[in-house]
């Protein structure tokens, strides 16, 4: 019978007669520590248990258990992670790709950076209402569907439109994690996959860590172009695309409407995938917005990803990926490998959010004020340093794309502008090669007030100002 107590007593003599021993020394077999402490097989080996998970011992199977290398403690009693260079070799360390600052801001900085909605743009009481709700179902906990709620994968396919039906659609935790899967899924570690240049970090970095390899497709006023798209298709012989045809990020770019039939076409020609990132649907600053290309595929070329956490918040993790054919099936076998399902109260609450009036309000009022705050940021910007460029004025999304002058480097103006209680994302990020020249993405949706864009282009102004030349 297991003795919790006996149990405990032998991992303390242990302990005491592992310290007196050398590393690689070998402890007496289970027959003798029985014999020895006058306990049974199960105690004995729940002890070597604990005292291989504290990693004080290494058990041999056939051979014996031996004292464990020692770690040595560094000074001060901090601990030693030195070991884990030798764990994890082989896996090559990912890139650094947070566009968040670090450390905690000083106090009076005025955000131009990051890629979600300031506090007073979220419909924080419609989220808190929904949720309410949602938790007063009374099968709210019960286990959700692999696929996602009927009622949700509904709501979806009806906003993308064409016929795309419920069975396409899998509710996903958010975009980047559906992105992860998406890589994961589509192609084999190795692979090339093709993007704009620039493109989103967080894609760059869930391709890398899916083993993929980034190949940058450059862009012009109009989009991806589709003519070295396929040179891309023809050099790499990749089999993915990834692109943002609508509110590009960073450069808010729409790709034109000629344009749209073109490079579905071009990937359809390749044999390829094309997933059609559309995180910014719901980012418009009230022009019509183009139809998703998922609605107007036919034959599975298009993997449509679209996600509720860039007009709604940062915590609600919910979005959509619609395929179709071979490859949402093997999607729903990830699925039930990497997390069985999305959380059903969560699920829940986006019905509920989505399904009142409420809803499409608030999302009239967030394009009206995206509309504000981004005409505000783009006067001030050619107004305050008008030998910045900026790239385009955009119709949609959260970011103005400018590039900096040749005088200017994009480190320098980040730390300048941190000096002077401003936080932007430097643009280098964005590509997946050698940037072609300096950049900066500045974002209109994270500052606490619309005048304090205007502040802010100020004080960038101040922060890169040239000294005046010494005069002779």
């Amino acid at each position: 019978m297991y003795d919790g107590s006996s149990t405990e007593a032998l991992t303390a003599v242990l302990r005491n007669e592992i310290a007196r021993l050398a590393p690689g020394d070998r402890l007496p077999s289970s027959r003798d520590l029985i014999v020895r402490h006058g306990v049974g097989p199960v105690t004995v080996s729940r002890a070597i248990a604990l005292l291989a998970a504290e990693g004080a011992v290494v058990t041999r199977p056939g051979s014996g258990t031996y004292v464990a290398a020692r770690r040595p403690q560094a000074a001060g009693g901090e601990p030693d992670t030195s070991w884990q260079a030798v764990a994890l070799a082989g896996r090559q360390p990912l890139p650094e790709t947070s566009n968040e600052q670090s450390g905690t801001p000083a106090v009076g900085t005025i955000a131009l950076s990051g890629g979600y909605l300031h506090e007073s743009l979220q419909p924080t009481r419609l989220l808190g209402g929904a949720l309410a709700r949602a938790a007063r179902r009374p099968d709210a906990w019960h286990r959700a569907p692999v696929a996602g709620l009927s009622t949700l994968r509904t709501v979806f396919a009806r906003q993308a439109g064409g016929d795309v039906a419920p069975e396409d659609v899998l509710v996903t935790g958010g975009g980047q994690g559906a992105l992860s899967m998406l890589f994961r899924a589509v192609a084999a570690p190795g692979s090339p996959v093709l993007v704009e240049s620039p493109t989103y970090p967080g894609a760059l970095a869930a391709a890398r860590a899916a083993g993929l390899r980034p190949v940058p497709v450059p862009m012009d006023e109009q989009g991806l172009r589709p003519d070295l798209l396929a040179d891309a298709f023809a050099m790499t012989g990749a089999r993915l695309l990834y692109c943002q045809p609508t509110f590009h990020n960073p450069t808010g770019t729409v790709l034109s409407p000629e344009r749209r039939r073109q490079i579905v076409d071009v990937a359809r020609a390749a044999g390829a995938f094309l997933i059609e990132d559309d995180f910014a649907r719901h980012l418009g600053h009230g022009r019509p917005v183009p139809r998703p290309l998922v609605a107007d595929d036919c034959d599975g070329t298009v993997i449509h990803l679209t996600s509720l956490t860039k007009p709604a918040s940062p915590s609600l993790r919910i979005g959509a990926v619609i395929a179709r054919g071979p490859v949402m099936r093997r999607l729903l076998g990830m699925r039930q490998v990497d997390d069985f399902f999305i959380a059903r109260p969560l699920q829940e609450a986006a019905v509920e959010l989505l399904s009142t009036p409420a809803w499409d309000r608030h999302l009239r009022s967030l394009a009206t004020a995206l509309r504000h705050r981004c005409a505000i940021l783009a006067d001030a910007i050619a107004r305050e340093v008008p030998d910045w460029t900026l790239l385009r004025v955009p119709e949609g999304g959260l970011h103005l794309w400018v590039q900096l002058p040749l005088d200017l480097t994009e480190a320098a103006v980040t730390e300048a502008a941190t000096a002077h209680r401003v936080t932007v994302n430097p643009g280098h990020h964005h590509f997946p090669a050698e940037p072609p020249a300096a950049h900066l993405r500045l974002s209109f949706a994270a500052a606490a007030e619309p005048a304090d864009l205007a502040e802010a282009a100020a004080r960038l102004a101040a922060a890169t100002r040239r000294p005046a030349p010494t005069p002779r």
